[in-house]
């Protein structure tokens, strides 16, 4: 699960970086309005965690941009700012949530947690593949109804590449929706995944396009 975090403190944000990594998320961090607007024209966030009072572009205008962008992810607004009025234009621009600071790191995660659930049973129905059943909403997967356990990142993986049967994913795309951009990724990370799922469901289960990226073959009951 991948979240744009926008946030111009840095206590704040290096502090919220980190306790969002240890809670499982892959955490991208901005620190003006302007880089926020910018990511997320040019790519994909499952959350967003957005201060208002943002440096360079106003943090509503960021949720105003990328609503009138038709991108619907999920976005809690984080901020000092607690009067009504500013909640109610912060919703009504198009926010999922509100939360006020200072506030508690275990209520913000409960609150993307909702959000999470509430947007995948919304937007993400059950994927199934063959003997393979993965509910992004529980998150949680069954394989020739058994449950399976899977690394965060491996579900992960897992559930882009079933999004996305029949088209070829670059490994650059993978390696981004797996791993923030302040991680150090081993180079062979993307590849270690791969080769664990495939021991998982098979070796052909996941087919390598040399030169380009990774695909799994359309479900065959699939018309």
């Amino acid at each position: 699960m991948r979240i744009l975090l926008a946030e111009d403190d840095e206590l704040l944000g290096e502090g919220l970086r980190k306790g969002l990594t240890q809670e499982g998320y892959t955490v991208d961090w901005v620190k003006d309005g302007l880089t926020a607007d910018h990511a997320l024209k040019a790519e994909t966030f499952d959350l967003v965690v957005l201060d208002l009072g943002l440096p360079k572009l106003p943090g509503i205008s960021v949720l105003q941009n990328m609503r009138s962008r038709g991108n619907i992810a999920p976005v809690l607004i984080l901020t000092a700012r607690e009067s009504v009025e500013d909640r109610v234009k912060g919703l009504d621009s198009g926010a999922d949530d509100y939360l006020t600071k200072p506030f508690d790191l275990d209520e913000l995660c409960a609150r993307l947690r909702a959000l999470q659930r509430r947007f995948a049973e919304r937007a993400a129905p059950i994927l199934e593949h063959g003997d393979i059943k993965l509910d992004p909403a529980s998150h949680t997967i069954s394989y020739k109804d058994e449950p399976l356990n899977l690394s965060r990142r491996e579900f992960a993986l897992l559930h882009i590449l079933l999004e996305n049967a029949g088209r070829v994913l670059s490994r650059e795309h993978l390696t981004q929706s797996l791993y923030g951009w302040g991680e150090e990724v081993d180079s062979n990370a993307l590849e270690v995944h791969i080769h664990n799922l495939r021991k998982r469901f098979g070796q052909e289960f996941i087919r390598t396009v040399r030169g380009i990226g990774y695909t799994i073959e359309k479900s065959k009951d699939k018309k």
